[in-house]
C-alpha cells in the first residue's frame, strides 16, 4: 500500500509578518514546525503501514526551509519525502495549492491513500484536502476521529461533527482528513532521527510536474486578500466594588441595570 501524507509547515510562534504588497504571510526565514493535525495524519499512515505493509511518503509545498519539517516526518518513521519548491508556487491560495498537490500525487503514481490534517493552524481553512480529492476524482472522508482498514482496498472512517458522529466506508484510492482525537503521534527516536538523514527527499519544481502554469501560484489563485490588519485594542474601565458581599451585589446589579 502506498500512502502519501500531505503536511504543511506552520510558524513556530505567532510572531509572523505579512507582506504589505501581497498581503500573504512571509514564510522565508521563519522558524516552523509541522502543523499539529498533520502529525496525527503521519501517525495514522505509519499505523496502517505497520499493519498492512507498504510505503509512507511525506509531501509538502513550500520554500527550502520546509525541509526541516520533512526530516521530522521521516524521523517519525516515514520512508521518503517530496518537497514542491519554486517561486512559481508562491502566493498560492487553497485552490492553486490543491491543484499543484494533486498533480504531484499523479506524478508519484499508484497512491492508495492520501492523508491530511483536518486543517492548518495558521490559515484554518480545511479546504486543501477536499480540493485534492475533487481534482483526483476520488472519495473523501473529512474530520475523521476513528479510522479502520477493512482490507487493502476498503476503509471505514468515523467523522466527528458538531454534536454527532457519522461512519463512512470508502473504496481506495481515497483522501482522508484527520482530527487530533484520532491518535497520539509517536516521538522521534534518536535512531530514527539519525536514519532520517539517510532517506531520500526529492525536490520538484514546476518543470518536474505536468502542470498548467496558469493554475499555480498567485496567477492561479482566484482568492484575493484585500487587507490584513490587527484589530484595535480597546481599554476597558475597571471598577472595584467595596463593602460586604450584599452591598457589592446590589452595586453590581445597579451597574448592570444602568
Amino acid at each position: 500500500m502506498k500512502i502519501v501524507v500531505c503536511i504543511k509547515q506552520v510558524p513556530k510562534s505567532d510572531s509572523v509578518k505579512i507582506d504589505p504588497k501581497t498581503n500573504n504571510m512571509i514564510r522565508d526565514n521563519v522558524e516552523g514546525v509541522i502543523n499539529p493535525f498533520d502529525k496525527n495524519a503521519i501517525e495514522a499512515a505509519l499505523t496502517i503501514r505497520d499493519q498492512l505493509g507498504g510505503e509512507v511518503i511525506i509531501l509538502s509545498m513550500g520554500p527550502d526551509s520546509y525541509m526541516s519539517s520533512l526530516r521530522d516526518g521521516l524521523a517519525m518513521g516515514a520512508d521518503r519525502a517530496v518537497l514542491l519548491s519554486s517561486r512559481a508556487f508562491g502566493g498560492a491560495d487553497t485552490l492553486a495549492t490543491g491543484y499543484t498537490i494533486s498533480q504531484a500525487l499523479k506524478k508519484i503514481g499508484d497512491v492508495d491513500l492520501v492523508l491530511f490534517g483536518r486543517q492548518s493552524v495558521d490559515a484554518d481553512t480545511g479546504q486543501v484536502g477536499p480540493i485534492v480529492a475533487q481534482y483526483l476524482d476520488v472519495p473523501q472522508i473529512t474530520f475523521v476521529e476513528q479510522l479502520r482498514m477493512i482490507d487493502q482496498h476498503t476503509l471505514i472512517g468515523q467523522r466527528l461533527l458538531d454534536g454527532s458522529t457519522q461512519q463512512v466506508q470508502v473504496t481506495l484510492p481515497a483522501v482522508v482528513t484527520v482530527r487530533a482525537e484520532l491518535n497520539t503521534p509517536r516521538y522521534e527516536t534518536p535512531v530514527n532521527i539519525q536514519s532520517s538523514f539517510e532517506k531520500n527527499v526529492d525536490v520538484w519544481d514546476e518543470h518536474d510536474i505536468d502542470l498548467d502554469k496558469s493554475r499555480i501560484g498567485q496567477a492561479g489563485s482566484p482568492t484575493v486578500v484585500k487587507r490584513v490588519f490587527a484589530p484595535d485594542k480597546k481599554g476597558r474601565q475597571t471598577k472595584t466594588l467595596n463593602g460586604n458581599a450584599k452591598k457589592a451585589v446590589q452595586e453590581l446589579l445597579g451597574q448592570i441595570n444602568n
